[in-house]
C-alpha cells in the first residue's frame, strides 16, 4: 500500500531502527512531502480545512499516514487503528479522557448542542467510560487487525455539581480531575471526582478571586510542582450556555497547597488544548481561533500550537513561538510521548510532530478527534465523537498521573 514515496524516502526507512519492509500493518500509507510540493495551476487545491482534508492517496479511513521516517519507530512494526466503541448519532465521546492506571479504565465527557443533532447544552453532558481490559479481549478474539470492534461504554451518575466537563487530566491523589466550564449562572470548576461509586465530587477551584471564569476548558498537573494548569476560553459563551465573558482568555496555575492562582499566559485568541513535556520545561498550547462558535468559522485565525518555555521559579510561560500550524480544522487536545513527540486531536484525526516541530504522520479517521489519552504502554485511545478508537503502537504516553 506504499504510494508516493521518493528514492530519499526509501533510502531514509532503511536507516530506521524499524525498516519499511518489517511494517506490516494494511493501514498504512506513506507520502513523500516532496510528492505534492507543487500542485499545478490545474490542481484541485482544497478551499475548506475543516471539512475537506488532505488524502492524496484516497484511500479508506482509518489510515496511518507516514510523513517521515521517524514515525516508524512510534508506530512499531505491527500498528493498528480501528474503532473500539460506536453509538452512531451520539457524541458521547467528546474531550476529558482521563486513563485511570489503577482500575485500567478510560473516563471521557460528550459533547452537546443541537447542531450535532443531539442534546442542547440547557442541560449537562455527561461522563462515561470504558473497561481496557474489555478492549484487550475485543481486540485478541477479533480475527482482523483492522475490523471494529464494540465495548461496552459505561455512563456514569455523577453529582451535577460538576457542570459541563470539557477537560480531565490526572488521576490526582487518585481522584478524576475534570475542568469544568460551567452552564448558564453555575461557574466554571476545578473538581476532583471518585472514579467509584457514589461519585462523590469535590470542588477545588470556582473563581478568580471573586470573578467567575468564562469556561475552563483543558489542563495539566505540571510534572514536578504538581500545581495544575488550566486554559479558560470564551466557547461557553460562543455555544450558547454560558453568560457574557467577563475575564480575558487567558491560561493559570492553581497550587492546591497554597492556594496561589495567578496568570501564567495570555494573548492567545482561544487557548484550548495544553500538555507540558516530560520535565515540564516546556509548554504546548493549542490556539482555536478559528473556530468561533456561532459567529462561524474564519480560517485566517489561529489553528496553531504554541510552545512557551516555563519559568523555573514562578513557572510563567516565556518565549512563545509557533510550534506547529494545523493543516485540518483546529488542534485540540494534547499528549506528548516519552520520547518528547508531540500528539494533537485535529479536524481529520490525530497529528504527530517530533520536539522540532516536524510533522511525522497521522492517525487519519477522517473526522474530528477532539482529544486522546495513552491508555498504558501501546495504546492510544482516540475519541472522535461518536467513536473511540485506538492505536495500537510502540510509544507510551509521559506520566500525568500525581502525585
Amino acid at each position: 500500500m506504499a504510494a508516493c514515496v521518493s528514492a530519499w524516502f526509501w533510502t531514509s526507512l532503511q536507516q530506521q531502527a524499524i525498516t519499511m519492509d518489517q511494517l506490516t500493518s494494511p493501514q498504512a500509507v506513506f507520502l513523500d512531502p516532496r510528492s505534492f510540493a507543487v500542485m499545478g495551476s490545474g490542481a484541485d487545491f482544497r478551499g475548506e480545512a475543516f471539512k475537506a482534508h488532505f488524502n492524496p492517496t484516497n484511500l479508506t479511513p482509518p489510515l496511518i499516514q507516514i510523513f517521515h521516517p521517524d514515525f516508524l519507530s512510534i508506530l512499531g512494526t505491527s500498528p493498528s487503528l480501528r474503532t473500539i466503541a460506536s453509538i452512531p448519532g451520539i457524541p458521547f465521546a467528546h474531550e476529558a479522557p482521563i486513563w485511570h492506571p489503577e482500575r485500567d479504565e478510560v473516563f471521557f465527557s460528550s459533547h452537546c448542542g443541537a447542531d450535532l443533532g443531539w442534546e442542547p447544552c440547557d442541560r449537562n453532558n455527561h461522563i462515561s467510560k470504558i473497561e481496557m481490559k474489555d478492549v484487550d479481549a475485543a481486540l485478541q478474539a477479533s480475527s482482523s487487525m483492522t475490523s471494529p470492534v464494540n465495548v461496552t461504554v459505561t455512563k456514569l451518575d455523577i453529582p451535577d455539581s460538576r457542570q459541563m466537563t470539557w477537560g480531565g487530566t490526572g488521576p490526582y491523589n487518585s481522584s478524576l480531575l475534570l475542568i469544568n466550564s460551567g452552564r448558564d449562572k453555575l461557574p466554571s470548576s476545578l473538581a476532583l471526582v471518585n472514579p467509584a461509586p457514589p461519585y462523590n465530587v469535590t470542588i477545588l477551584l470556582d473563581n478568580y478571586y471573586g470573578r467567575q471564569f468564562n469556561s475552563l476548558n483543558d489542563g495539566k498537573i505540571h510534572p514536578k510542582s504538581h500545581a495544575i494548569f488550566f486554559t479558560d476560553v470564551t466557547y461557553g459563551f460562543l455555544k450558547h450556555f454560558r453568560p457574557t465573558p467577563q475575564l480575558p482568555n487567558q491560561i493559570y496555575r492553581f497550587d492546591t497547597d497554597t492556594g496561589d492562582l495567578r496568570v501564567v499566559a495570555d494573548g492567545l485568541l482561544k487557548p484550548n488544548g495544553l500538555a507540558f513535556s516530560g520535565d515540564g520545561s516546556i509548554a504546548y498550547v493549542a490556539d482555536t481561533g478559528a473556530a468561533q462558535g456561532f459567529l462561524g468559522r474564519n480560517q485566517t485565525g489561529p489553528a496553531t500550537i504554541y510552545a512557551f518555555d516555563v519559568d523555573s521559579v514562578s513557572q510563567t510561560f516565556l518565549n512563545r513561538r509557533v510550534f506547529a500550524y494545523i493543516d485540518a480544522g483546529v488542534p485540540d487536545g494534547i499528549q506528548v510521548d516519552t520520547k518528547g513527540n508531540v500528539y494533537s486531536g485535529c479536524g481529520d484525526g490525530v497529528h504527530v510532530w517530533n520536539r522540532n516541530g516536524v510533522l511525522l504522520g497521522k492517525f487519519f479517521i477522517g473526522s474530528v478527534a477532539c482529544n486522546m489519552v495513552f491508555a498504558g504502554a501501546g495504546k492510544l485511545v482516540i475519541l472522535a465523537q461518536t467513536a473511540v478508537y485506538v492505536a495500537r503502537i510502540a510509544s507510551e504516553g509521559i506520566k500525568l498521573a500525581f502525585p
